[in-house]
């Protein structure tokens, strides 16, 4: 048995290690350490309310929007407010602006550079990768890039900036909307569609969500092997048997995206099981963080409106500023996959039935995603009514308690906040990441990534896996957010 450190990892939003176990030449076992620790949850405690707006976007700069509507859902939940349409809209336009960037730049500038490198110098698809997606010099790689500057332009027009726009508020957003404008955001929409059409995957987004299973994706693969970056990665995961790679729970949670003015949801919220491919009613008063292998206090597992964030850096057993979230004891995984699985798509729900939750099936989702979440977006803009209100005011009580549940790209985020004689007298956040690379908790289960990474293999003389870096950006980390 060898012991392998990992880490600092490049390319991912925060610092991230981890400790490996390997024993004839696969990993044993994993630890992951999110060495980082930020305090975002004392800053705001004894402040008022509404200051949350302000502090919480700054746990992250890259899904800052998330932040803030977690945190003004959990403040119009404690206060009552109802959102007019307007703001229910320009809301899901600000928060797909920002998770389909995400998805965009983790395909490109995160994930698909790692088949540049020299071990697979030799598979013939190599130059082509090389080609399209080597780090700062591939040519598909510097164009999105460039569409996803353009693309953010919406969040200027939408938000005033990017990131830690202060728009969004319980009641909906400050900033309305003229009809002018709309017809400049729709520009911007047609504009970012037709890159991923031309580019990312070649073919029209509504073929690529209407596709219904593996059949049908490997039909659509042969028929033009090179065109789009879709097909290109199909190729690559099919030649290295990603499929096989970084397994996750077999559970996978959504709240549910995109909620419109009648309540459902564009994406379904749902806890979805691999055995027997059902989808449940997720019991959210059934969530508890573990602190038993963080450096925090606490002998129980806690609820996150009773939670507890007091650092103790000595704590026997500790090895990461994570806390192990569960959702009724069960370890789930969360993330655009998630919300796939929750939503019906009938080929992610295919691929999950054959492997599983893998790498290759996280990254399939992220682009189905963006294929399915942009025409929402055209529909949301001309359901916008610039002659109507874009935000109610709210009014907080002195004493009141409120839960905003959002998805970011990478998954369910969570925020509680509890109001006593008008001051935050406690507030807690649960991070898509805090889900994925959490800890094992008191009964020694790792989490979803500790258990993913169990039997990848390592190849003689490497101190930095492929196959572990492959699973780990799988999971697209946002390592900033599990420390706030």
């Amino acid at each position: 048995m060898t012991r392998l450190v990992v880490g600092p990892f490049n390319r991912v939003e925060g610092d991230l290690e981890v400790q490996l176990d390997v024993a004839d030449g696969r990993v044993a076992s994993a630890r992951v350490n999110a060495p980082m620790y930020r305090g975002f949850e004392q800053m705001l405690v004894g402040r008022e309310p509404h200051d949350a707006l302000v502090i919480v976007p700054r746990i992250c700069g890259i899904c800052s929007v998330s932040q803030s509507v977690a945190a003004a859902r959990a403040l119009a939940d404690a206060s009552g407010v109802e959102l007019p349409p307007n703001g229910v809209h320009v809301i899901n336009l600000m928060l797909a602006c920002e998770n389909l960037a995400d998805h965009l730049s983790h395909f490109y500038l995160f994930f698909m550079p790692d088949f540049t490198r020299p071990v697979y110098a030799d598979r013939p698809w190599f130059g082509e990768a090389t080609r399209r997606f080597a780090a700062l010099a591939g040519e598909h790689g510097r164009a999105a890039l460039a569409a996803r500057q353009r693309w953010f332009e919406i969040m200027g027009t939408l938000g005033g900036k990017w990131p830690h726009t202060l728009s969004i508020q319980p009641g909906g957003s400050a900033r309305g909307v003229e009809a002018s404008e709309r017809i400049r955001l729709l520009a911007k929409v047609r504009e970012f569609r037709a890159f991923l059409e031309r580019t990312t995957f070649g073919a029209p987004l509504e073929e690529v969500s209407a596709l219904d299973g593996e059949a049908a994706l490997q039909r659509w693969r042969a028929a033009d092997p090179q065109r789009g970056d879709l097909r290109l990665f199909l190729t690559i995961a099919a030649d290295l048997g990603l499929e096989s790679l970084g397994r996750g729970p077999g559970r996978t949670l959504s709240y549910g995206a995109y909620r419109q003015p009648d309540g459902r949801f564009e994406l379904p919220a749902g806890l979805w099981r691999e055995a027997g491919q059902t989808l449940h009613a997720a019991d959210l008063d059934a969530i508890r963080e573990d602190a038993t292998h963080a450096w925090l206090a606490g002998d129980s597992p806690l609820h996150p409106r009773e939670g507890l964030t007091e650092p103790m850096l000595d704590k026997p057993g500790g090895y990461t500023w994570n806390k192990a979230p569960r959702l009724a004891g069960e370890v789930v995984e969360t993330g655009a996959i998630a919300r796939q699985l929750a939503g019906g798509q009938p080929l992610i729900r295919d691929a999950v039935a054959r492997h599983g939750a893998n790498v290759r099936s996280r990254v399939l989702a992220r682009l189905i995603e963006l294929a399915r979440v942009l025409p929402m977006t055209e529909r949301w803009l001309a359901a916008l009514s610039p002659r109507e209100p874009f935000f109610h005011a709210d009014r907080l009580p002195a004493d009141a308690d409120g839960t905003g549940l959002t998805e970011a790209a990478r998954g369910a985020l969570g925020h509680w906040v509890s109001v006593r004689n008008g001051r935050i007298a406690r507030y807690q956040i649960v991070a898509p990441t805090s889900w994925n690379f959490s800890p094992r908790d008191a009964a020694g289960t790792p989490g979803a990534l500790e258990a993913a990474l169990e039997g990848a293999p390592v190849r003689e003389g490497e101190d930095t896996p492929v196959a572990v870096q492959h699973i780990v950006r799988s999971f697209d980390p946002c390592m900033v957010c599990t420390v706030h």
